[in-house]
C-alpha cells in the first residue's frame, strides 16, 4: 500500500469510476479538480487548483507517492481552451513532480493520438502518432513530456492511450474502444508495483472483439484485461443502426473526431 496517490481530473467521468476501485491502494487518495468535490471519503482528501497554475499543481504533487494523472481537457475545442490544461498543465505536473522525488506517473493519454489511423489497421506501441484533432495533438505533446522526463530525470510513466471509460459502451465504435474502470483500475495498480516501469505506451482498452490495438509489447507488466464489450453488444447494435463503412465513424479509429473543425473561440 502506497502513502499518498495523486488523482487529477478526479471530479471527472474517469476519476469518479475509479475512486473506490483505487482506495484500497493507498492509505489516502488526495483529490484534485479544477470543480468542487463534495462527496469525499475518509480516506480520501481534496484539493482545489488549476492546471494552468504552477503553485497550485505543486502543491498537489507535493508529499504523494504516485500520480494518477486525469486531469484536463478531454474533448476537442479551440486551441485556447486546450492549452492551458493539456500543454501548460502537463508541464508544471512534469517540473513538479520531479522538484518532489520522481514520483511514478500514470498519464491519461487518448487513442485520438492515432485517430487517424483505420478501423482495419492494428496498432501496437511503435505507431507513428496521427491525431486527429488539436486535442489529440496536445496529448501527443503529453507523451512527449513524459518520454523526455524519464529520459533527462528518471520520471517513470506509463502512457496509457484510453479508448472510451464510461460505465459501458454508447455506440457500436465504442464496442472496439471500450475500457472498463476495472481494467483501468488494474492496470494502475501493475504500473505502481513492478520492480521497473520505465515509459511505456499501453492502449488503454478491456478484451474486446475485434479490438484494433496490440499490447504484447507491453506484457513484462504483467497486466491483462478481464472485461469485454460483447456483454453490451446486443443492446448497442440495437440502438444504433450500422453506419455506412465511408462515415468517419465507421472508417478511422477517433471515429467522429476526425471530421471535428478547427473549433475557435
Amino acid at each position: 500500500m502506497l502513502n499518498r496517490i495523486l488523482v487529477t481530473g478526479a471530479a471527472g467521468i474517469v476519476g469518479r469510476q475509479l475512486r473506490p476501485l483505487l482506495a484500497p491502494m493507498a492509505k489516502t487518495l488526495r483529490l484534485a479538480d479544477i470543480a468542487e468535490i463534495a462527496d469525499a471519503s475518509a480516506n480520501e482528501e481534496v484539493v482545489t487548483g488549476d492546471l494552468a497554475d504552477p503553485a497550485p499543481v505543486d502543491a498537489m504533487v507535493a508529499g504523494c507517492d504516485a500520480i494518477v494523472h486525469l486531469g484536463g481537457v478531454s474533448t476537442e475545442q479551440s486551441w485556447a481552451k486546450i492549452r492551458p490544461a493539456n500543454i501548460d498543465g502537463i508541464y508544471h505536473l512534469y517540473e513538479a513532480a520531479r522538484r518532489h522525488g520522481n514520483p511514478r506517473i500514470v498519464f491519461a493519454s487518448s487513442n485520438h493520438v492515432v485517430g487517424f489511423y483505420g478501423q482495419d489497421e492494428r496498432l501496437d506501441n511503435t505507431a507513428t502518432p496521427r491525431p486527429d484533432g488539436l486535442y489529440g495533438v496536445s496529448k501527443c505533446f503529453g507523451e512527449a513530456m513524459a518520454s523526455l522526463y524519464h529520459d533527462k530525470f528518471g520520471v517513470e510513466t506509463a502512457i496509457v492511450r484510453i479508448g472510451s471509460c464510461f460505465p459501458e459502451p454508447a455506440n457500436r465504435r465504442m464496442l472496439s474502444t471500450w475500457f472498463s474502470a476495472a481494467d483501468f483500475a488494474a492496470l494502475i495498480h501493475r504500473c505502481f508495483t513492478v520492480p521497473r516501469l520505465g515509459c511505456p505506451v499501453i492502449y488503454g482498452v478491456s478484451d474486446n472483439e475485434p479490438v484494433w490495438w496490440d499490447n504484447s509489447r507491453t506484457r513484462h507488466l504483467g497486466w491483462l484485461p478481464k472485461d469485454s464489450s460483447e456483454k453490451f453488444r446486443a443492446k448497442v447494435e440495437a440502438a444504433e443502426p450500422m453506419p455506412d463503412r465511408n462515415d468517419a465513424i465507421a472508417r478511422y479509429q477517433g471515429g467522429k473526431f476526425t471530421t471535428d473543425p478547427i473549433f475557435e473561440d
